[in-house]
C-alpha cells in the first residue's frame, strides 16, 4: 500500500489479490456458527496466499521463494479442501462457489508454474 515493490507489478499478486476478496465475499453466505470454523480457516488461508506470494517475492534465493510460493499453493490447496465440505454441508450452493473456482484456479495455475 505504501510501498511501490516489485511484487505489486507480479500477475500473480493481482490474481492473489483478487482471490483473497472473493474467498471473504463467499464466507459471507456461510452460516453464523461457521465464525469460529470455516469463516475463520477460509479468510486465514486466502490472506496467507497473498502474504506469502508478496513474502516469497522479495526473497533472493530461488530456493527461499519456491518455498513461499509452495505455502502459498498449500493454502489454495486448503481453500479448496473447505470448500469440498462447505458444498457437502449444503452451506453453499454450486452458484456461490462458481465465483471462486477461476481465480482458485487461477492462483493454483500460477503458483505452480513459478514453483516449477
Amino acid at each position: 500500500m505504501f510501498l511501490t515493490l516489485n511484487h505489486q507489478k507480479l500477475d500473480m499478486y493481482a490474481a492473489s489479490r483478487l482471490f483473497v476478496c472473493e474467498c471473504y465475499k463467499l464466507t459471507k453466505h456461510l452460516p453464523g456458527e461457521e465464525k469460529y470454523g470455516m469463516i475463520t480457516q477460509i479468510r486465514r488461508a486466502a490472506l496467507s496466499v497473498h502474504l506469502n506470494i508478496a513474502e516469497g517475492a522479495s526473497r533472493k534465493s530461488p530456493t527461499e521463494r519456491k518455498r513461499y510460493f509452495e505455502i502459498a499453493r498449500g493454502s489454495v490447496i486448503e481453500i479448496d479442501a473447505a470448500l469440498d465440505i462447505a458444498h457437502d454441508l449444503q452451506y453453499l450452493n454450486k452458484e456461490e462457489l462458481s465465483r471462486l473456482g477461476d481465480p482458485l484456479t487461477r492462483c493454483f495455475k500460477i503458483l505452480t508454474g513459478l514453483i516449477g
